[in-house]
C-alpha cells in the first residue's frame, strides 16, 4: 500500500486524467462502486442508510455511493451539506446520474435541519469533506460534524474521516468519528498519527484505478506487508555455516540491567545469526549466559559495575554490531559508545546508545558503513531537541530531515514505526500490539536487526523484515497463548520461529 500526501494525491489523480485517459468522472465512478461493494458487505436490505455529501470530489464519490445503494433497492436517503453552486465539475455530473436514476437531494443548510432529518439512519455515510482540509472547520459544517458524532449510526467514512487533515502535522478541530474507513487508492499521511487514528476506526484501501506510473514523480513511501518479506527474505543455502551467517557483537550492560544483553543475544541468535558474541562487564556474564548459552564472551571493564572506556575484542572480524542496550548514561559509558561509532561494520544504536550519540552526532557523517537508530519518541525527541508532542505530529517529515541530514537509517518505534532511509524513502511497518509495550521489547528488536543487517542483501530490506517479523510475533502469540497484558519480550524471541514457520 502506498502513502501519499494530499498535495501528492492530487497531483497523482491528474497523471491518470492527464496521461492515463482515465476522466474525472470515471475515477469518482470507481471510487464510489469500490466503496459500495464493501460496505453492502455488512449491509442489512432493512437499514435506513443516510449519505450526506458536500462539495468537491469526495461529495461527487457520495453521489455515486447512493446512486449505486439506491439501483441495489437500499433504503437510501442523501443529503447535501452545501449549496447547490458548491456541486460543480465531475461531483455535478454524478449528482445529475442519481437524480436521473430517481434520487432525491435533499439539500441540509443548517445542522438542526440534519438533526431532523437523521434520527431514523442506522448507517451514515459521511462523504462531506476530503483531504484538502488543514486546520479549523467552518460552519455550519463544524456544527453537523457534532451532529453526526453524536449519533447512534453505524458511521463510514469515504477516503478519510471529514474534518481530519490528510496530511500529518496540523492542529485537529473537529472529525468525524468513523466507525470505518474506505480509504481511496493510497494511504493518507494521517492514518498513522496517534492524534488522528482513532477518527479512521477500522480502515481499509480501495483501488480505483490510478496507473502505477502515477506513483514514479515521489519519493516511495509505502507500507511494509508480508508480500514484502516474502520477496524479500533471503532463502538460507544448503551448504550454509555458522560463518556464512554472520558474525555479530553486542556492546553493553551494567549490573542493573543485565536483561538487556540477554534479550538481544537471544533475539539475534533465534533470529538466525551464525555466531554472537556478548561483550559487557565480568559482572553480569554469568547472568547472560544462563540465559544464552549459545553465544560467546568478552570481558570489558567495569567501575563498581558500570560500564567505561576499554578495550575492544578484534573489530574487524565482526559483520555487524550492536550498542547501548543496558548500557546506562553514565558519562563513564559515553567514550566507549564514541569509539565504538567509529569502527568500520554495520552498526545498530539503540537505548542508551541514543543518549550517548547525542553529544557526538557529526560522528553519524563521517561512518562509511551503514549505521541504524532505533528511537522510540522519547528518544528522538531527545536527538532533536523537541517535545514528544512533536514527533508524534510530524513523525514523517522529521525522520526524514534527520536521516538525509545525517545518512542513516531510521527505526521511528511506535504502533505504526516508519522507517526512513538515508535517501529519505520511508515506509511503515503496522505490526505489533500494545503487549509490545513492555521493557526490554526494543532489545528484542534490536537482536533481530542484528541479524538481518548481515544476512540481508539490502539494508532497507532488512530494517523492514525485522519490523515486520518483531511485530507480527506478538500479534501470533496474542492470538491464542497470551494477551496484551501479560506478554514479554522473551515470548516475543520464542514467537519468531512462528513468524518463519508462517511467512516465510
Amino acid at each position: 500500500m502506498r502513502i501519499v500526501t494530499a498535495e501528492e494525491m492530487y497531483k497523482i489523480d491528474q497523471y491518470a486524467i492527464q496521461c492515463g485517459g482515465i476522466t474525472g468522472e470515471m475515477l469518482m465512478e470507481n471510487a464510489g462502486r469500490s466503496i459500495t461493494k464493501e460496505v453492502i458487505k455488512n449491509l442489512k436490505k432493512e437499514d435506513k442508510v443516510a449519505v450526506l455529501v458536500g462539495g468537491g470530489n469526495n461529495g461527487g464519490d457520495g453521489f455515486v455511493i447512493a446512486r449505486t445503494l439506491l439501483n441495489l433497492a437500499y433504503d437510501v436517503a442523501l443529503f447535501q451539506l452545501v449549496p447547490n453552486k458548491k456541486i460543480t465539475n465531475e461531483a455535478l455530473y454524478h449528482k445529475n446520474l442519481f437524480e436521473n436514476y430517481g434520487g432525491k437531494v435533499q439539500v441540509v443548510e443548517t445542522a438542526s435541519e440534519l438533526e431532523k432529518f437523521i434520527p431514523k439512519a442506522d448507517v451514515l455515510v459521511d462523504a462531506i469533506l476530503g483531504i484538502g482540509v488543514k486546520g479549523a472547520i467552518r460552519e455550519p459544517v463544524r456544527s453537523m460534524i457534532e451532529v453526526v458524532n453524536n449519533h447512534n449510526a453505524f458511521v463510514i467514512a469515504v477516503d478519510l474521516p471529514s474534518g481530519l487533515p490528510a496530511d500529518e502535522g496540523f492542529e485537529l478541530d473537529v472529525a468525524i468519528e468513523a466507525n470505518s474507513t474506505y480509504i481511496i487508492e493510497a494511504c493518507k499521511q494521517s492514518v498513522f498519527i496517534e492524534s488522528y487514528a482513532p477518527y479512521y476506526g477500522e480502515w481499509e484501501v480501495v483501488e480505483i484505478g490510478i496507473p502505477v506510473k502515477a506513483y514514479e514523480a515521489f519519493p516511495k513511501s509505502s507500507v511494509w506487508d508480508a508480500e514484502d518479506l516474502k520477496a524479500t527474505f533471503p532463502k538460507r543455502n544448503t551448504f550454509a555455516h555458522k560463518g556464512s551467517q554472520g558474525k555479530a557483537v553486542i556492546i553493553g550492560g551494567q549490573l542493573t540491567m543485565p536483561g538487556s544483553m540477554a534479550l538481544t543475544a537471544g533475539a539475534s541468535l533465534k533470529a538466525g545469526a551464525g555466531l554472537v558474541t556478548v561483550a559487557t562487564i565480568p559482572e553480569i556474564i554469568p547472568i547472560v549466559a544462563s540465559k544464552v548459552t549459545e553465544a560467546t564472551y568478552f570481558s570489558l571493564k567495569s567501575d563498581a559495575g558500570i560500564l567505561v572506556e576499554s578495550d575492544l575484542p578484534d573489530m574487524n572480524g565482526y559483520d555487524a554490531i550492536a550498542l547501548g542496550m543496558g548500557m546506562g548514561r553514565n558519562s563513564k559509558s559515553e567514550a566507549l559508545s564514541y569509539k565504538v561509532l567509529h569502527e568500520k561494520a554495520p552498526i545498530v544504536v539503540d537505548a542508551d546508545g541514543l543518549y550517548h550519540l547525542k553529544q557526538f552526532l557529526g560522528v553519524l557523517k563521517e561512518r562509511t558503513s551503514e549505521t541504524v537508530l532505533t528511537p522510540h519518541p522519547g528518544e528522538m525527541a531527545m536527538l532533536l531537541d523537541c517535545e514528544i508532542k512533536d514527533v508524534k505530529k510530524s513523525p514523517f517529515a522529521l525522520s526524514k530531515k534527520f536521516a538525509t541530514e545525517y545518512g542513516v537509517y531510521l527505526v521511528l518505534k511506535g504502533k505504526y514505526t516508519v522507517i526512513t532511509s538515508p535517501c529519505g524513502e520511508q515506509t511503515v511497518s503496522m505490526t505489533g500490539n500494545a503487549g509490545l509495550a513492555k521493557g526490554g521489547s526494543g532489545d528484542v528488536l534490536s537482536g533481530i536487526l542484528l541479524t538481518f543487517l548481515m544476512q540481508h542483501g539490502s539494508i532497507f530490506d532488512a530494517i523492514n523484515n525485522s519490523c515486520f517479523i518483531h511485530g507480527k510475533a506478538a500479534d501470533l502469540l496474542i492470538e491464542d497463548s497470551h494477551t496484551t497484558t501479560d506478554l514479554l519480550a522473551s515470548d516475543v524471541i520464542e514467537g519468531l520461529p512462528r513468524v518463519f514457520c508462517t511467512f516465510i
